[in-house]
């Protein structure tokens, strides 16, 4: 079973590069963030066409997840319950006995402001519903934009990022709090990389591509049983350097 994430940055932008994409890449389920549409206008029709399912929690021009299924998706659920929240940030659903939450984790802006402590107390209302998610369904995968570089290692340049946005304590705290629940970080299993197949993003600003000014943020986090059968996590670099690209690139992990 193929499971794959990708931030498209706006799935109406981003459409044809997806289409291509899963033509040549026929994963199992596909998880998008920032698809930036409201729900009435969703492409179910062109993914149908694709031979996907598709369900989606979207609001406009901002956030937005959607999960693309080549089975029937069972038992789907938009946002984190009892977590008041309009921001479309979550988006969970059965596909083949595998539950999968897809995440698209909010930025967090700057240290020192509000958006900041929405993260981590975003995060914090993510640890208990994974808990509970965990509790129900011992095949799982947690996976998306996560907005966190985990090690100074997943990114370009230690030096400049150490302590920065994606890169603080506190963040790389919450994110291992959601390991600690008995996940894993697939990419880790594989972690022998070099060059441009270390990130999975690149800023669009000050020619981060053509710098390899990368990042790693985007996550897929397998619980034991399924991490037990990953054999194989990559991130698929050369949809960055097509045109209109997003920043962001799709991670796909394989299991047994």
């Amino acid at each position: 079973m193929q499971i794959a994430t990708w931030n498209v940055n706006s799935l109406n932008v981003r459409l044809p590069h997806v289409l291509a994409w899963l033509e040549n890449n026929p994963v199992d389920a596909l998880a998008l963030q920032e698809t930036k549409l409201t729900d009435a206008k969703f492409p179910v029709d062109a993914l149908a066409e694709a031979g996907y399912r598709s369900v989606f929690s979207g609001q406009p021009t901002y956030n937005g997840v959607a999960l693309l299924t080549r089975s029937e998706p069972a038992d789907p659920v938009a946002g984190i319950p009892d977590f008041n929240d309009d921001q479309k940030r979550v988006l969970a659903a059965t596909v083949d006995g595998v539950r999968i939450v897809d995440v698209y984790c909010p930025n967090g802006g700057d240290l020192d402001t509000d958006k900041y402590a929405y993260k981590l107390d975003w995060f914090a209302r993510l640890h208990e519903y994974l808990a509970e998610e965990l509790a129900r369904h011992d095949r799982l995968v947690l996976l998306g934009d996560f907005n966190v570089a985990p090690r100074p290692d997943d990114t370009h340049d230690p030096d400049k990022w150490e302590g920065r946005i994606l890169c603080s304590p506190p963040e790389r705290a919450a994110l291992q709090s959601l390991l600690e629940l008995g996940l894993t970080d697939t990419w880790r299993l594989f972690d022998d990389r070099e060059g441009r197949r270390r990130f999975t993003w690149w800023d669009y600003r000050n020619g981060g591509w053509a710098r390899n000014a990368g990042l790693r943020i985007d996550h897929i986090l397998a619980s034991s049983a399924l991490a037990a059968g990953c054999t194989d996590c990559a991130a698929h670099v050369g949809e960055r350097g097509r045109k209109r690209p997003s920043d962001h690139v799709p991670v796909v992990a394989t299991f047994d």
